[in-house]
């Protein structure tokens, strides 16, 4: 096989997989599970302390 000709069939590889992985994240069978993991982050908040003006703290350094 020639070069030209793997560089043909990867990037059809490519390509395809590219839109495997589009449609894949477009699918509205995924939008529930990507709803929930994007509501991820806000989870750790324990409720009430929203209102704390204080700064975070600063984890210690280690040497």
């Amino acid at each position: 096989m020639n070069f030209t000709l793997l560089q043909s069939l990867w990037s059809i590889v490519v390509l395809v997989t590219f839109i495997g992985i589009v449609l894949w994240a477009y699918s509205s069978k995924r939008k529930s599970a990507f709803d929930e993991a994007a509501q991820l982050p806000f989870d750790d908040d324990p409720p009430g302390d929203s209102n704390d003006s204080s700064p975070p703290k600063k984890p210690a350094r280690s040497r």
